[in-house]
């Protein structure tokens, strides 16, 4: 039988690593960006084919797993009622982990992943807010933390511009 004595200054930085690690690891699961709650978010592929099928422009979301810019672009820009109501009436919307291995399929048939996806559309940031038309199209980006106001005024130019494309 083996008897081990540590000693206190050992036992103490041990102590201090490990309440470390568990901070940095609870730091983490507080960062985690979701997309915006109570948004109908579909994957990219079927974001796509329902804007073929009616005509309206897709609204992609490209965020990251630990993101706090997409986190407060969420919480203060997202949880507006306004923002949710043009949202959804005018867009198909669609979230893209800029970092997933998640497999779509493009509408010309090519499987990628979303990570791809994101570099097609140099994601290399997070969040990116990109409004397209139904061919993949970019009509306006937004790089950044947004504010409810940015994201009224980009509904805007996009309506806008829609509406000149179609008339």
């Amino acid at each position: 039988m083996f008897i081990f004595l540590l000693r206190p200054a050992f036992v103490e930085s041990m102590m201090s690593r490990s309440f470390i690690a568990l901070a940095m690891f609870l730091l983490t699961l507080a960062a985690y960006a979701d997309p915006p709650e109570n948004y109908p978010f579909l994957s990219y592929d079927k974001a796509m084919a329902e804007a073929a099928e009616t005509k309206r422009p897709v609204f992609v979301y490209f965020g990251r797993y630990g993101c706090v810019y997409c986190d407060k672009t969420n919480k203060e820009a997202f949880s507006d009622p306004v923002v949710r109501e043009r949202f959804i009436e005018h867009y198909v919307l669609t979230y893209v982990d800029s970092e997933s291995g998640k497999r779509l399929r493009l509408p010309s048939g090519e499987r990628i992943t979303e990570r791809e996806l994101g570099t097609r559309y140099n994601a290399f940031v997070t969040p990116i807010f990109t409004f397209i038309d139904a061919n993949g199209t970019e009509m306006l980006r937004l790089i950044g933390v947004q504010s409810k106001e940015t994201l009224l005024k980009a509904d805007e130019q996009v309506q806008q511009a829609s509406s000149a494309e179609k008339g």
